[in-house]
C-alpha cells in the first residue's frame, strides 16, 4: 500500500469544499459501491463539504444502495449539474475507470484537480494524483484500504460500509476470482464489523425474478462451445425483450458459462441498437489483450469489449478460440 499517495489524496480532499465523484460507463457493483462508499466517508468525516455523484446511468439491481445526485435540487445553491462552474471549483475523484474516455460524465476534465483511483491495468494514467493497484480485486477494496489506513482521521457509516462490501462481493465473484488475497478478506471483515446486514444484502443481489431464471435456461440451451474450448452466447434485442431484461441483466449471462469443464474463455454478446456489447471472462489464461483489440479492455481474466457487426463478433470468437488452443498446447495445468 502506497501511504504517500493515500496521504496525498487525504490532503486534497481535506483542502476542497466541493468534491465530485465519477465512475465508468455501464455501471456495475464496484463503481457504484466505490463512489457511494467514498462519498459516505467524506461526508461522515467532513459534514460541511459538498460531495456529489453526478451520473445519468442507473442500475436496477443496485437501487437498494440509494439514489445518486441527479437532479438540480441536489446541486449546491446557484448551480445546475450542467454548469461548468460547478466543476471548475471542485476536486474530481474518478474511481474504477482505467481510461478517461470511459468516464460516464466527461465534465470531470473541468475540475480544478483530478484524482484517479483504480485497480485495472494502467494503460492510460491521468489526473494530478494517480493511485492504481492492479493486484486489488476491486476499486471498493482500495477505498476500504484508504479508510483503514487513515481510520484515526476518517469516519464511515454502516451504509458506506455496505456500499463498499457490495462492490467487493460483486467484483470478486463472492471472493472467488483471481485477485482475492488475505488483505481482501481482512478489509471485508473490517467492513462487516460496521454492522452490515448480509442476509438482506445477498437477497438484493442474488434473488432472481422468474424471467431471469427462464433466461438462464435459454442460455444453456443456446450456448455454443468452440472446438478448442471457448464458450459464448449471443443475445439479440428480441430475446432480451422477450425475457423482459435490461442490458445489464442480459450481460450477466456471461456468468452462467463459467463452470464448463475444458472451457478456458467464455463470452456474452449482447445486441443493442448501436452495437454489440461483449463481456469476456477466462480461467488461467489472460483475456484483456484480446478485449483491447476489440474496443475494450479490463482485467487479465475479466474484460469488456464492443463490436459493431456479427462479422466482427465472429472474428472475436475465432480469435478467442485460437488463444485457448495456444494456451492448452503450451500449458499442462488447465483442467
Amino acid at each position: 500500500m502506497n501511504m504517500e499517495l493515500i496521504n496525498a489524496i487525504y490532503e486534497k480532499i481535506r483542502a476542497y469544499d466541493r468534491i465530485l465523484l465519477f465512475r465508468h460507463i455501464r455501471v456495475d457493483g464496484d463503481c457504484v459501491g466505490a463512489t457511494k462508499g467514498m462519498k459516505d466517508i467524506i461526508q461522515a468525516t467532513w459534514p460541511q463539504k459538498e460531495v456529489l455523484i453526478i451520473d445519468d446511468e442507473r442500475s436496477a439491481y443496485l437501487a437498494f444502495l440509494g439514489p445518486d445526485d441527479e437532479t438540480d435540487d441536489d446541486m449546491p445553491a446557484g448551480y445546475t449539474r450542467y454548469e461548468n462552474a460547478l466543476y471548475e471549483e471542485a476536486l474530481g475523484i474518478v474511481i474504477d475507470v482505467a481510461s478517461p474516455d470511459r468516464v460516464s460524465n466527461q465534465k470531470f476534465v473541468l475540475c480544478s484537480e483530478v484524482i484517479k483511483i483504480d485497480h485495472h491495468i494502467d494503460r492510460e494514467p491521468f489526473g494530478s494524483i494517480c493511485w492504481v493497484e492492479e493486484e486489488r480485486s476491486s476499486a471498493c477494496e482500495m477505498v476500504a484500504a484508504f479508510y483503514e489506513a487513515l481510520q484515526d482521521r476518517l469516519k464511515i457509516t454502516r451504509h458506506g460500509a455496505t456500499c463498499l462490501y457490495t462492490g467487493m462481493v460483486t467484483d470478486s465473484g463472492r471472493f472467488m476470482y483471481e485477485g482475492v488475497k488475505g488483505d481482501t478478506m481482512r478489509l471485508a471483515g473490517m467492513l462487516l464489523d460496521k454492522g452490515i446486514d448480509t442476509e438482506k444484502l445477498y437477497a438484493h443481489l442474488y434473488l432472481k425474478d422468474a424471467d431471469v431464471l427462464k433466461f438462464t435456461s435459454w442460455v444453456y440451451e443456446h450456448m455454443v462451445v468452440t472446438k478448442n474450448g471457448a464458450a459464448y452466447i449471443f443475445v439479440d434485442e428480441a430475446t432480451r425483450l422477450r425475457f423482459n431484461l435490461s442490458h445489464e441483466e442480459a450481460s450477466n449471462a456471461v456468468g452462467y458459462l463459467s463452470g464448463i469443464r475444458g472451457v478456458l474463455c467464455w463470452m456474452a454478446f449482447i445486441e443493442t441498437k448501436e452495437n454489440i456489447r461483449v463481456r469476456l471472462r477466462s480461467r488461467f489464461m489472460t483475456i484483456n489483450e484480446l478485449a483491447e483489440e476489440y474496443n475494450g479492455g479490463g482485467h487479465a481474466c475479466a474484460s469488456g469489449a464492443t463490436v459493431y457487426s456479427r462479422e466482427e463478433m465472429n472474428a472475436l470468437i475465432a480469435d478467442a478460440d485460437r488463444r485457448v488452443k495456444e494456451y492448452k498446447e503450451n500449458n499442462d495445468e488447465w483442467l
